[in-house]
């Protein structure tokens, strides 16, 4: 039997990734990309088996709110710094995965732990990865995805921030800054607990953090989103009346 199609929204390089597995399980993939028309493209394909948007951060509160009725129920987010609210505030229920899998240009994909998924859609994420043999696997609640999304936040968020003022590796950043890791993962930590409304076990998270940081220990801290991540960080907590003292120190010594 024919499977239904698979609509991506946004074609980099994890949308690549994703392409290269649905295809190989047998479902055909339909990009959307900036020059295409959404809701033309909804009007052909009404019903298909998931929506991946796969856009930058920066980009995905405008594509869910414009994100055609038909497709709704099929949406699957997998970007970074997602928390509940992020589809709440638009009456969303998508399937999350908290992607542990980096893919740069003109590079394979490389696996840092297995990444997790939770919603109606997330058995298919998880075989259709282990088709291209990335390690995957699935959520059993909520609350399951909402500790994992901040786990992914805290490692993101802790790596970059700190990896702007020291830079180096993860190894190096917990080996020689043990202390400026921990305080920045403290404040990233209270930042979350602000923007989920809920409590976290800050050690769990670290450790959490820490296991990741084995998965692949030569990766670079810092990335080239860095500066901006900082600023988000640092205007969502003065939006939430939080003072990060570290983040506001990183940020007068190392943005111009």
């Amino acid at each position: 039997m024919k499977k239904k199609s698979i609509i991506i929204i946004g074609m980099g390089e994890m949308a690549g990734v994703f392409a290269r597995g649905f295809l190989r399980c047998g479902f055909p993939v339909t990009p959307v990309t900036r020059q295409m028309d959404s809701q033309q493209v909804a009007s052909e394909i009404p019903d298909p088996e998931l929506v991946l948007v796969a856009v930058a951060e920066k980009d995905v509160q405008a594509v869910l709110s414009n994100i055609p009725q038909q497709w709704q129920e099929s949406l699957v987010l997998l970007q970074n710094e997602l928390l509940p609210n992020d589809w709440l505030q638009h009456q969303l229920n998508p399937t999350v995965i908290s992607v542990w899998f980096e893919k740069k240009k003109g590079q394979d994909y490389k696996v840092l732990i297995a990444s997790p998924a939770y919603g109606d859609k997330a058995n298919i994420l998880v075989d259709t990865l282990a088709s291209i043999d990335i390690s995957a696997r699935e959520l059993q609640s909520a609350d399951e995805l909402l500790f994992e999304l901040v786990v992914k936040n805290v490692y993101i968020l802790t790596t970059n921030i700190a990896g702007l003022k020291v830079g180096g590796t993860v190894s190096e950043l917990w080996k020689n800054h043990e202390a400026l890791t921990r305080s920045v993962a403290g404040e990233i930590i209270e930042l979350q607990k602000k923007l989920s409304t809920q409590s976290f076990d800050t050690e769990k998270l670290i450790d959490a953090m820490l296991f990741a940081f084995d998965g692949d220990p030569d990766h670079n801290c810092m990335g080239r989103s860095a500066p901006d991540r900082l600023k988000r960080a640092l205007q969502l907590a003065e939006k939430h009346q939080l003072n990060l003292t570290t983040l506001n120190d990183i940020a007068s010594e190392c943005l111009l």
